[in-house]
């Protein structure tokens, strides 16, 4: 096995881990668990390859080797060494950006099981906490291997003829099959709220701010009870430390005009209306705060107005008076998509050419399953997991059947496998340095595995 192919790996692993959190169901057997390495201070366990590794196989593509489970355990090896030697080179990531990823992620944990905990912990066996705390440390290793790997690799680009030369060292019996693929765009509104439920919000959170006050209750209480942000309202509502510019600028803003232990007015940002305390400012210029969240609900009346806005755009795009992709880009409230022109595009090569299965939501891939190209849907309802229901109307632009790699079709995502390809020889490079420096015990098991030649 080549250390290129090793090194392929190494950031998809840890990103295979991280996502196992919130698209896998809650484990139903266990794996005997054991030290596989010992990379410096950092142990891997038999239980994280066999996690990678199912997740791999299971979203491995149609036409393409499935990854090793050698290759799985040398991938999460060299995060090891990365975040090891991260720490002999002073790089870093903060608490607050670590915080930040792990809410989100958590978030969309909670999103599954309705907010309710109890539920939870039925099904995966760990408190919120527990599984907060699970989170947080891959994202933390997550976080410092992209960053090693950037700082390794800065400043690498692929020109058309590197492209060109890297197809063309591919044996054509060795082109990967890509399977059908579809290129999908979406057009989404989100409903505004009426002004009634907002001045309701408003008025619960004054009184909340009364209550604290006057000692009638206790913030942490009324957090836990009523705050829709599952990932703090568990905790009392406390977010932890972060710097400026790493919240809402409004949440930011309002929070650092007070005084620690003081009490803001209720504020809106784009994640819903908040009533924030202080809690500590330090002279690094993080601070800390906690809030209870209260999320304006769209009503009947104000998603079907929405629906009736939607159908007016979709029936000027269909009568070619209006552009689709220069509407998305103009109007749609989703900025994952909407400056693609409202298109999907693959997270891995940023193409609008993706398989189906790529599409985070498996509602789209059935929707799009019983379209024709051409055709545009009516205004559909869907929950977004942060900010709630909203309506959307999708686009099927193209497809294409499946078919060998070739550059006229598949340029964006060979480009993709080039700069990959560059970045692997850089990074074998720094491999071999690297693995001298810091101390690597690997259990006789692996020995197979070869991972520390050099090959």
């Amino acid at each position: 096995m080549k250390l290129l192919n090793r090194l392929t790996f190494t950031l998809i692993a840890s990103l295979l881990i991280t996502a196992s959190f919130a698209q896998e169901a809650p484990p139903t057997g266990q794996v005997l668990d054991k030290i596989v390495a010992k990379v410096d201070n950092y142990i891997l366990l038999e239980s994280d390859v066999q996690k990678a590794y199912l997740e791999a196989l299971s979203q491995n593509q149609q036409g393409q080797e499935a990854p090793s489970r050698c290759q799985i355990f040398e991938s999460l090896m060299i995060n090891k060494l990365m975040v090891a030697k991260a720490e002999v080179d002073s790089v870093i990531v903060t608490d607050a950006e670590v915080m930040l990823q792990t809410e989100q992620r958590f978030s969309m944990v909670m999103q599954q099981f309705g907010g309710d905990e109890n539920t939870l912990v039925e099904a995966y066996g760990k408190t919120s906490e527990q599984l907060k705390a699970e989170i947080e440390d891959v994202i933390r290793e997550q976080l410092i291997v992209q960053r090693m790997r950037s700082q390794i690799t800065e400043g690498l680009t692929v020109s058309p003829n590197d492209v060109r030369q890297f197809y063309n060292s591919i044996p054509a019996d060795s082109l990967p099959l890509f399977t059908s693929e579809a290129t999908v765009g979406q057009i989404v509104i989100k409903p505004e709220v009426n002004l009634q439920t907002k001045d309701d919000i408003f008025k619960q959170l004054n009184q909340f701010k009364n209550d604290i006050g006057e000692g009638k209750a206790e913030f942490a209480d009324l957090a836990r009870q009523y705050s829709e942000d599952p990932g703090s309202g568990a905790q009392g509502g406390d977010l932890g430390f972060f710097r400026r510019g790493e919240l809402a600028p409004e949440f930011e803003s309002t929070a650092l005009a007070l005084k620690p232990g003081e009490l803001s007015d209720p504020v809106e940002t784009a994640f819903g209306v908040h009533l924030i305390q202080l809690l500590e400012r330090r002279d690094d210029g993080t601070f800390n705060t906690r809030h209870i969240l209260r999320i304006p609900k769209a009503t009947t009346a104000d998603i079907e107005k929405a629906e009736r806005y939607l159908d007016s755009l979709k029936t000027e795009i269909e009568a070619g008076r209006m552009d689709f992709a220069k509407t998305a880009k103009d109007l749609s409230d989703d900025r994952s998509t909407s400056d693609n022109g409202g298109f999907f595009t693959d997270p891995s090569n940023n193409s609008s050419r993706l398989s189906l299965r790529t599409l985070e939501d498996p509602l789209l891939f059935f929707m799009i399953d019983t379209m024709q190209v051409g055709d545009i849907t009516m205004p559909m309802q869907f929950d977004d997991p942060r900010e709630g229901k909203k309506v959307r109307i999708l686009y099927y632009k193209a497809k294409y059947p499946a078919h060998r790699a070739n550059m006229e079709d598949d340029y964006e995502k060979l480009k993709a496998a080039a700069l990959r390809k560059k970045e692997d020889d850089l990074l074998g490079k720094w491999f071999i340095t690297a693995k001298e420096d810091i101390f690597i015990d690997l259990d006789p098991a692996y020995d197979r595995c070869n991972a520390l030649a050099e090959k």
